[in-house]
Parts: C-alpha cells; structure tokens; sequence
C-alpha cells in the first residue's frame, strides 16, 4: 500500500527542493548572504525526496482509495514541514517556520511576521513560491482525485465539466498539463498587468503568484492599499475572480468556444453572488456616506472579490465599515469560489446543493406526494452526491466549533479565536473579527491552526479519515 504512495511523495519533495534554488539565484543577484539557506534547505528537501523516489520506484497501475487518502494527506503535509526549513535557516523559531510554510502551501497567506517590508528578498520571494506551488497543487488535486474519492459532492463537478474530462483530458497527466498550461498562462498575464500598472518587477511576480494562487500574501504591510492605485486594485480584482474560476473550465471554453457555459454552471453562478453582493456593499458605503459613489464602487468590488474568492488583499480598512459590514465579510468568506479552483472555503458548487436541497424539501413539506428530482441547472444530483454534501457541511462547521473551542481553551477570547479559525479553515488568511496578528498566539494555539489551515485546503474529510481506526483496519 505504501510503495506508490512514497514515491509520488518524494517526487513532490524534490520539485519542492528544486523550488528552493530559485530564491537562492535572486539572493546571489542581490548580493546577499541568505543563499546558502535556501541551498542548504533545497539539499536536505532533494536528498528526503529523491531517497523516496528511488526506494520505492516501480511502475504505477492505479491508486486504491486508500492509498488515495494516505498520498493526499501525507504528501501535503511532508510538503508543508520542508517548506519551512528556510524559515528555520533564517532565524525564525520552528512554531512559526512551521506556520509560514504551512500558509504559504495552503495558499493561505497569514503570516507571524511582525513587519513584512524587512524581511529579505528572498523569503518574500520563497512566500510567493509556495503560493504558485501550492494553487496549481490544489487545483489539480480537487479536478483529479477529489471526485474519485466522492468527498463533497465534487462528483458533480466532473460532470459539469464532463467534456474536459471525457474529451480533453482523458489521464490524470494529461489534465495536469492542461491546468498548469492555463495556470502559467495566468499568472504570466497578471505579471504583465501589474508590471504596466506601476509595480516594480520583483511586486508583480510575488504578487501574480499569490493572486492566482488566491494565497493574498504581499510584499507590503499594507497589502494592495500600500500602493494607492485604482489600476491596479481593479487588475488584481479581475485574477482573483479568474483564480476563483475552475481552471478546466478556461480550457474547455477556449477548446470548444461555447460561451453560453458562463451563463450556467457555478461560474454562472458565482458571476450572479459576486454582483449581488458587491452591490449590496457599494450601497452600504454609499449609505453611510464612507466613500465617495466610485471610490464605493472600486472598494465593494475588490474586497467582495478577495474575501469570496479567499484571497484576502485588502485595499482598504473594510473592518471599519461599520457591524453589517464585518458580518457581511464573514459571509463572503464563508461563500468560496468555484469547486476546481484555487479558492478555498465552502465553494458554489456545494451551496447551489444545500440551496436545492432546500428548495426540495420546501415543496415536498406542501405537497409530500410529490416526486421532484434534485438538480442544479441541467445536472441531475445523486442521492450519493447530495450526501457526501451535507456529510461535509456537517464536518465543516463541526470542525469549526471544535476547533474554536480549542483555542478558546488556550486563553484566547471568543472572538478572536472564532476569527482566526474561519480565516484559517477557509484559507483565506486576514482577520475578520478584532484586530490581533498571528505571532502574538502562542506556539500551541499557532499548530492548532496549522492544523486548520491543512484541513481547511484538503476539504475536511480527506484529512478526518486518515484518523478513524477503520481506515487501518485491512
């Protein structure tokens, strides 16, 4: 059970490893001394990597179910604890070496640094790495093995994009290529923008990663707003929407052309929540006389965007918009973007179930008679898949409570601990609730929420079954 399992995990090690060069190159351009931290780190990565690689190589048939949740959780996690070795090389206590790596993969973006403007070039750059490695990770994660463990009524999402899958994209390495391609292409276009926009070159690459990969990790303090450009709070806008859109889905459309999909689907949907809710925040602006009618309009847009998709910029101060506006964000955050995205949190696909569901049990209460198919535009819904919904529904916000509670545990008060775990759980990274910074909690409070941040990108029950004695039992 365990052969194929290592050997793809060691591969993944050593692209992590081979990552590590890249900031070590800019530090030499910059005439550093932190060089030899990502050489040393990339050293130790590549030797673990290459060492499972070659010890259990062999040709892989197939993946069982299980070996399918152990290569899941286990290479997530071995990624997460080597990408903070260059945190560690650096200075930083192996709590938060551990925290940063762990963010950074899970393209979460929280951080413990208390200045993020002093640290060196290359740990930024090393940050903005993790988030490219870790979007493009989950993407091709949740198109690929998401539905054939049947977690979270990601089914659907296969069949919603059942000509990629039958017709495109037949084998797994042939999907990857597909979304990485698309991937690329992004994120190459948003550096472009950026770059025309004002920012410097070093900004737009750490940035263009980060947006893409809807990490929100930034070069600045002040996030977006340190920059005080309209041009670019609308570019970076515009690919965190695109990041939050299934990545088959841009080859799809650009395979077959048919641009009636947008008009159906869960990008369809997604498109129709973030106008709603961009205009119910522009006029809650406007109302109270925050902003002028189009700095409203700019401001709504980009933090609907980047709270929605589980980016997390900011480009403004939204926590001082009023109490409707702070439950407004919860909201947003709690919403997602698209199943086969880089987004975190809830996602559209399993809301457009729940709200079937509803809208089921609605007529069925009326007319008990009744026989009425559970569908979401012309996909007809499972009992199966409708399940595996609400089973991750119930684990979602279970995991919640649990692990708000084991914070609280550890001194600290409701609300802060309640914030730092849904902006951690739907990885999206800034503060909701309160005003308080990640490297005030202490170690133990900062690996509970490692711990969330891991089960929050792998979906809940990936990581839940691993625990449970009849998963080992054979």
């Amino acid at each position: 059970m365990w052969q194929p399992v290592l050997m793809i995990c060691g591969y993944f090690v050593s692209v992590l490893g081979t990552a590590m060069f890249f900031p070590a190159v800019l530090d030499l351009y910059y005439k550093n001394n932190q060089w030899s931290i990502f050489v040393s780190s990339a050293v130790v990565a590549m030797f673990i990597g290459f060492s499972l690689f070659l010890s259990n190589r062999g040709k892989i048939k197939n993946l069982s179910i299980h070996q399918a949740y152990l290569l899941t959780a286990l290479s997530w996690t071995m990624v997460g604890f080597l990408a903070a070795l260059p945190f560690v090389f650096y200075g930083m206590s192996i709590t938060d070496a551990i925290f940063e790596g762990f963010s950074g993969i899970t393209t979460t973006g929280a951080t413990v640094a208390v200045d993020i403007e002093k640290l060196p070039a290359s740990i930024l750059f090393w940050r903005a790495i993790l988030n490219g490695l870790g979007g493009v990770g989950i993407v091709i994660f949740a198109t690929a093995l998401l539905p054939f463990l049947g977690i979270g009524g990601m089914q659907l999402f296969q069949r919603e994009n059942s000509d990629v899958n039958e017709k495109f994209m037949p084998k797994i390495s042939y999907m990857a290529k597909r979304i990485i391609l698309v991937y690329v292409t992004l994120i190459g276009l948003c550096l472009a923008a950026l770059k025309l926009a004002g920012m410097g070159w070093f900004d737009a690459v750490c940035h263009a990663l980060s947006t893409v990969s809807t990490s929100g990790s930034s070069t600045r303090n002040l996030s977006i707003a340190a920059y005080n450009s309209a041009s670019i709070e609308w570019i970076v806008a515009l690919f965190m929407f695109l990041g939050a859109c299934p990545l088959a889905f841009f080859y799809n459309l650009a395979s077959t052309r048919r641009f009636g999909q947008l008009r159906s689907g869960q990008v369809g949907t997604f498109i129709k929540i973030l106008i709603l809710y961009t205009l119910i925040m522009w006029g809650w602006l406007g109302f109270n006389g925050i902003y002028t009618p189009l700095d409203g309009l700019r401001y709504a847009t980009f933090t609907v965007i980047s709270l929605t998709s589980s980016t997390g910029y900011a480009s403004s101060a939204y926590l001082s918009w009023g109490s409707f506006a702070i439950t407004a964000a919860l909201i947003f955050t709690l919403t997602g973007g698209c199943s086969g995205s880089t987004s975190g949190s809830v996602k559209i696909l399993r809301w457009q179930v729940i709200v079937a569901l509803l809208k089921r049990a609605i007529v069925t209460t009326t007319q008990p008679n009744r026989m009425l198919p559970l569908k979401i535009g012309k996909i007809n819904v499972s009992s199966a898949a409708a399940s595996s919904v609400v089973i991750f529904f119930v684990a979602y916000f279970f995991s919640i409570v649990i692990l708000t509670a084991l914070v609280s545990l550890c001194g600290v008060d409701f609300l802060t601990a309640f914030s730092a775990v849904i902006n951690c759980i739907t990885n999206v990274g800034c503060t909701l609730v309160g005003d308080f910074a990640y490297a005030d909690f202490s170690s133990v409070v900062k690996m509970i929420l490692v711990f969330t941040m891991l089960l929050g990108r792998l979906e809940i029950m990936t990581v839940l079954v691993i625990f449970c004695k009849s998963f080992w039992q054979r």
